[in-house]
């Protein structure tokens, strides 16, 4: 698989809810670095926060244009998140099931085949505001 189609797979997964089919387009020693926060190691630790996300947020990514570099090494992602908030996050404002529309990207590493490294970036700042009118 071209390195283009595995991040079309994925996000096609992340569309459906289907942590599995994102997790199966992973390696093993995969980095998640989350937006305003820390860096999370490994499968297990990227399924604990989709478990997480899922419960607090329904969201489906539109408008998505994907980008690889020449040697298929690193790739990113731009899109439009359109989300609804569904449970209180930590930290937060109260979840009263607000809807929002957030720019946002992703840059990822890729190696034989599979997604090494997930950094994601949006306004938070943008998504508070939105979700405390």
């Amino acid at each position: 698989m071209t390195p283009k189609a595995l991040l079309e797979v994925y996000y096609d997964a992340f569309n459906r809810g289907d942590t599995e089919g994102m997790l199966a387009c992973l390696a093993d020693d995969v980095e998640h670095h989350v937006n305003e926060g820390g860096i999370r190691r490994g499968k297990d630790a990227f399924r604990e926060f989709n478990a997480h996300m899922a419960r607090c947020y329904r969201e489906r990514l539109e408008d998505l244009v994907l980008m690889v570099s020449e040697d298929g090494t690193r790739g990113a992602a731009e899109f439009t998140v359109h989300g609804e908030y569904l449970a209180t996050d930590d930290g937060l404002p109260e979840a009263r099931g607000q809807t929002y529309t957030l720019p946002a990207g992703t840059f990822f590493g890729i190696r034989d085949g599979r997604i090494t490294r997930v950094t994601t970036y949006y306004n938070l700042k943008d998504w508070i505001a939105q979700v405390s009118r």
